[in-house]
This record gives structure tokens, C-alpha cells and sequence, in this order.
């Protein structure tokens, strides 16, 4: 059989589904909107399903039903935003670097976005929410560029190895860089803790509306190459034999991850693991078709997030633990299992 061969078989393998398709993504709709729900319910304050229903078909001006507008909903929805954009960020990583370890926060592309946030805000002044979303945007392009260049140092040029290395090593001197800025402006410290532990306390609709272009923007970049990326993921010469433009496709999954991953930590800060977690699963239910990964990577990672979010604040009561902690709870396990699987790539 000749490559080509090999290749179409693959890809007609990656198209079928472990389970029904239309199922799965029901289930998953019906899941997400349930959490959303319990997430405008649950807290310090319960808010009863009539009330929610109230404030959107009847407002009348109360204090739940304000709540529900103003604090619930907004939070709910940054938190699926979140969730959404880091899943598809994973996806598309795993796809063009055949890395199963590929992911934000392990490559150092959300601590690129932390860094260049925090130290927008410490030595520029930058207050405003558009500045600090494209100061996330380029610390996220210049950290994912700089763990590339790293990882293809020497001989044998870029390994999935090598990359995991490369985006250790990046990571731990951003995080570091970015606690040295906190600790020479004490007076950012305490706003900053927690949103650099991945954290969507006190979000709100104003700051919804200013990252929200561009996680769109990214989402739809990502859905557009998913045909590619389905062929990417076979291997870089098979797809160059198939014909595609693999400079092209690199390009292009590159913006999407800035876009969808710089946007992702100027709303809640560098939450960590999603991003490896959930591409894992949605390949497990859907096949490796990435035209299903990807929408199924989106609908997951929003589940997860949004179910860590309304865990976080029945863990320690009445104080909340940032998301960015329970997601590591759910992944780092996870994380543990991958390597201990081995570094093959996918």
C-alpha cells in the first residue's frame, strides 16, 4: 500500500465515532447548560430557577434578580468562554505538534500572556481592558515563538520532547519574572494574586464584551482549519504528500492559539490543564476528525470550567478558590497519566 494510501485509510478512520455523534453532542448541551444554570443558582446566595427565569422574562428590579444579571450570568459566561477557548487552544496544539502534552499553560504560552498583562500594568500604567487584552495577545505570541526557537535547538530539531522541556523551562522564568514585577509593586499584589492563579471572581459583562472578538476570532480561525488540521495531525510529510500548504496551516493555528489562549488569561488569568485534558477526551468520544474534536473540545472545556468554577466556592466557605486551582486538581492527575504513558507522539 502506498502512502497515499496509508494516509486515505487514516483519514477515513479518524471520521468514524466511538459513540453516536448527535448523542454525545446533546448530552453535552444539555450537561453545559445545566452547569451555567447551577452556577447563576449556586453560592453564598441561592437564587431559585423562577428567580433566573424572573430577572429575563419579568425583571422587577430585586436584588436577586440583579445578582443574576449583573454578578451570575456575567461570570457563568466568562467562565464557559474560558473553558471554550482553552479546549480548542489544546486541540489545535496537539494537532500541528503531535504532543499530547501540548497545552497553554505547559508551553508557557499563558504565562507569556500573564506576564506581559501584569508587567503592562506595573511598568506602563496600562489600566484600560482593551490595552491589557493586547498586551495579554503579544505575550502570548512572543513566549509561544520563543518556546519554539528553544525547542529547536540542536541536532535533531524540534521533538515533542523537546518541546515539553522548552515550555517548562519558559514557563518557570516567566512565573518567575511576573512574581519579581508583584514584588517591586506591592500595591498590585494582592488585585493580582488571584487572578494569576486563574480566577473569574468580580468578572463582569464590560469585561466579557472586550475579550469576547477576540476569542470569536480565534474560534472561528480554528474551525476553519479543522480540515487541515485532521490531515496535520497524521504527520507533517504525510499532509505535505497530500498536498497541503503545512507552512500555511502552522500559521494559521498559531494565530488561532494566541487569540484564543491571550484571551483566555485576560479574562481569568493563566488557567492551567484545560487545555490538556479536554483535547484527550473529545478524541476519545469523537473520533479524530478534528471538524468534531474541535466544537467537542469547545463544549467540554466549558463544562469543565464552569463545574470548577461552582465547586470553587463550596470548597472553603464562605472564602472562594480560584478556578485555576480546581482545574490543576482535575488535570494534573491527568497530566501524571500522559507521561507516565509516554511521550510517543499522537
Amino acid at each position: 500500500m502506498s502512502a497515499a494510501e496509508r494516509a486515505g485509510a487514516g483519514l477515513a478512520g479518524y471520521g468514524r465515532l466511538p459513540l453516536p455523534g448527535l448523542l454525545l453532542a446533546l448530552l453535552g448541551g444539555l450537561a453545559l447548560a445545566a452547569a451555567v444554570v447551577a452556577s447563576i443558582s449556586l453560592g453564598t446566595v441561592f437564587i431559585a430557577p423562577e428567580t433566573i427565569v424572573a430577572a429575563f422574562t419579568s425583571f422587577d428590579g430585586s436584588d436577586q434578580q440583579v445578582i443574576v444579571l449583573t454578578v451570575r450570568l456575567p461570570r457563568a459566561m466568562i467562565a464557559a468562554a474560558v473553558g471554550a477557548t482553552l479546549g480548542m487552544a489544546g486541540a489545535v496544539m496537539q494537532a500541528v505538534s503531535r504532543n499530547p502534552l501540548a497545552e497553554p499553560g505547559i508551553l508557557g504560552i499563558s504565562w507569556g500572556a500573564a506576564l506581559a498583562a501584569v508587567g503592562a500594568q506595573v511598568l506602563l500604567g496600562v489600566g484600560s481592558l482593551t490595552g491589557l487584552v493586547w498586551c495579554a495577545l503579544v505575550g502570548a505570541a512572543a513566549a509561544g515563538a520563543a518556546v519554539v526557537m528553544l525547542g529547536a535547538l540542536g541536532r535533531r530539531g524540534l521533538t515533542p520532547a523537546k518541546l515539553v522541556v522548552a515550555g517548562a523551562a519558559v514557563s518557570a522564568l516567566l512565573a518567575a519574572v511576573v512574581q519579581g514585577l508583584l514584588v517591586l509593586d506591592r500595591e498590585s499584589l494582592e488585585g493580582a494574586r488571584r487572578w494569576l492563579a486563574g480566577s473569574i471572581v468580580g468578572t463582569n459583562e464590560t469585561l466579557l464584551l472586550q475579550v469576547l472578538p477576540y476569542q470569536l476570532a480565534g474560534i472561528l480561525l480554528a474551525l476553519l482549519l479543522a480540515r487541515p488540521l485532521t490531515t496535520f495531525s497524521l504527520g507533517e510529510d504525510v499532509a505535505r504528500g497530500l498536498g497541503q500548504r503545512t507552512g500555511f496551516v502552522k500559521g494559521g493555528a498559531a494565530a488561532a492559539v494566541v487569540l484564543l489562549a491571550g484571551s483566555a488569561v485576560a479574562a481569568a488569568g493563566p488557567v492551567i490543564l484545560v487545555g490538556l485534558a479536554v483535547p484527550h477526551l473529545s478524541r476519545f468520544l469523537f473520533g479524530r476528525d478534528y471538524r468534531r474534536v474541535l466544537p467537542a473540545a469547545a463544549v467540554l472545556g466549558a463544562l469543565l470550567v464552569v463545574v470548577a468554577d461552582v465547586a470553587a466556592r463550596f470548597v472553603i466557605p464562605p472564602e472562594e478558590v480560584p478556578v485555576g486551582v480546581m482545574t490543576a486538581l482535575v488535570g494534573g492527575p491527568y497530566f501524571v497519566h500522559v507521561v507516565r504513558r509516554g511521550m510517543a507522539p499522537l
